[in-house]
């Protein structure tokens, strides 16, 4: 993809983070937004497929036979499109401006400081308060809904966990029949409810090995798969809807800013991801910094202040507090390139498969729908 203006997602429209929104106006949640029109139903049950993008679904039917011919349509994942974020507007139906989980790694205490919020590297944050806005499982509760989360053991307490899924029942199940049955059990609880169902493998593997690979195609059958049992088992009148966190494109050239003085010239921390770039400025030299980066990576990257990007709607409307955990400058591949740091973050700088951008193949992300056999 060439420069140009960033295709900026879709929030409000078709965007993930509506996703939840609408789900819970077709459970009658008062309030909810049905900004996709989804149909009236009394359960829904939502698989999160990490890592699969709408592109790649769409580029590889042998491998997906029973998700494809479902059809569907893309939705936009939210900036930046990581995990993070788009669990959080998952769990919350809020762009990553309104929930704050802005990146794999944010500064926080001033810009003292990373907060990885994947791995939660800090026991003094408290999630509920990094992360304040109610979830979309405690607005199911509170109208009466059973809510569950039906996702891997490892998971269950974790600080992500419970920024983005607080209020659900967390069901662990660690192998595809487990997430299938506990899923099929969570559908038939209480007089209406909402489950979801997390699946990682695909992302992981996609980082170990590539999208473009084997063993990714191998894996995606195993999903398409997981989609399949799940719709076996939904109950009469139930809606199954497929989505997923992010794409993944696999860039082959590697720009180590660990490696390069100009442009770590007056970066006191370097957050966000490869694919999504957040330069926390020393005192006075956001301006330089901000030139330095456009001069070496616009031909490759959109570069933007933080003001520019937030104006520009990147991150949908910001919470109060939320601006400052964007970094000062912000760096956005569109071409074939990583931006890594090799000393800071090597666990980074050798994976494969890459996302985070704001570029269609790692932006889209698939909604496919589908609805249990029989009256409901």
């Amino acid at each position: 993809m060439s420069g140009g203006a960033p295709p900026v997602p879709r929030y409000g429209r078709s965007a993930l983070a509506d996703l939840p929104e609408s789900a819970l106006a077709s459970l009658g949640v008062p309030g909810a937004a049905n900004a996709l029109g989804l149909a009236e139903t009394r359960r829904v049950c939502l698989l999160l497929v990490d890592g699969l993008g709408w592109e790649q679904l769409r580029a590889h039917p042998g491998h997906a036979p029973f998700l494809t011919s479902l059809g569907g349509r893309p939705l936009t994942a939210g900036f930046p499109a990581t995990t993070v974020a788009s669990l959080g507007s998952f769990g919350t139906g809020l762009p990553p401006g309104g929930h704050g989980l802005l990146g794999l790694q944010v500064a926080v205490d001033g810009g003292t400081r990373l907060l990885n919020l994947l791995r939660w590297n800090a026991d003094d944050t408290d999630p509920a308060e990094f992360q304040p806005a109610p979830t979309a499982y405690e607005r199911a509760r509170a109208a009466g809904i059973t809510a569950t989360y039906v996702g891997a053991g490892l998971y269950r307490n974790s600080a992500l966990s419970r920024a983005t899924a607080r209020g659900a029942d967390y069901v662990g199940a660690d192998a595809l029949g487990q997430l299938v049955a506990a899923a099929g059990r969570a559908m038939r609880a209480g007089d209406r409810s909402y489950t979801t169902v997390y699946h990682p493998d695909l992302d992981s593997t996609g980082h170990r090995f590539g999208v473009a690979s084997a063993d990714w195609r191998d894996q995606l059958r195993f999903v398409d798969l997981l989609a399949e049992r799940l719709a076996a088992v939904l109950p009469p009148g139930a809606a199954l809807h497929v989505t997923a966190d992010h794409g993944m494109t696999d860039p082959v050239e590697r720009i180590d800013l660990d490696a390069d003085a100009e442009l770590s010239a007056g970066v006191a921390l370097l957050g966000g991801d490869a694919r999504s770039r957040y330069a926390y400025c020393a005192p006075g030299a956001r301006d330089d910094v901000l030139a330095a980066w456009r001069e070496r990576l616009g031909g490759t990257c959109w570069v933007r202040s933080r003001d520019e990007a937030v104006a520009e709607g990147w991150f949908g409307p910001l919470a109060p507090g939320m601006a400052e955990r964007i970094g000062d400058v912000v760096a956005v591949p569109h071409a074939d390139v990583a931006l890594v740091a090799s000393e800071r973050e090597p666990w980074l700088a050798g994976m494969v498969g890459m996302h985070g951008s704001l570029v269609p193949a790692e932006q889209l992300v698939p909604l496919v729908s589908v609805t249990g056999a029989g009256a409901a």
